[in-house]
């Protein structure tokens, strides 16, 4: 299970870049039990978790597990309470859409990264803005907490020379390419129709930018 956890598009890069080795992750958008499912893969790793409601899906367990939580609104900007050149890892997987000025919270991030360090952007490119809508989000719109949508050129703009772009385009991951069929038909079965982000994969609606700090 672990394995096939850490093949997922937002852990895969993780993987490669530390293994089982420790690291300290600042995960931006903490919810869900973000937490407990990190520490599932990646035992190792120093958690670090950033969102605006500290509660948003997280129990004892999670709290348990983190280092820090830093409960705020990052449209706000201020992101004092949060070290400086401290962690390994930052992941910002399907946050900027969510925010009017992602590009500046991206910016004010960047100080808290040491340098060779890692950061992990995803978010819905202009393409998801052109298919079909669907429960469960295919569309951009589908999501009415969707604000912006974003571009590579405009992210790769925004951590400049600073960083040496990895990799970066629309998200095609191989094992979930290859699930799609069974997502769909686990989807049917659970609940009658398939979910709009079993597609994601299939039909480009994700983008993202994978850098390491100089």
């Amino acid at each position: 299970m672990k394995l096939l956890q850490r093949l997922t598009p937002k852990y895969l890069r993780i993987n490669k870049a530390f293994g089982q080795n420790p690291f300290v992750l600042l995960d931006i958008g903490a919810g869900n039990h973000s937490c407990s499912k990190y520490k599932n893969a990646f035992p190792n790793c120093e958690y670090h978790g950033v969102d605006l409601d500290k509660n948003y899906n997280n129990d004892e367990n999670d709290f348990s597990q983190m280092k820090a939580f830093y409960e705020m609104d990052l449209t706000l900007l201020d992101f004092s309470s949060i070290p400086n050149n401290y962690f390994d890892f930052i992941m910002m997987a399907h946050i900027i859409e969510h925010l009017h000025n992602g590009d500046k919270v991206i910016e004010g991030l960047i100080p808290k990264l040491k340098s060779g360090g890692y950061i992990y952007i995803e978010y819905p490119g202009i393409k998801s803005t052109k298919l079909p809508s669907m429960n469960g989000t295919l569309n951009f719109y589908d999501d009415d907490t969707h604000v912006r949508v974003y571009s590579i050129p405009e992210i790769r703009k925004v951590l400049g020379n600073q960083f040496e772009i990895l990799s970066s385009g629309t998200r095609r991951n191989i094992a979930f390419l290859l699930a799609t069929p069974f997502k769909i038909l686990l989807n049917v079965m659970t609940f009658k129709k398939p979910s709009g982000n079993t597609f994601w994969d299939l039909l480009g609606f994700a983008e993202l930018v994978f850098a390491q700090k100089k």
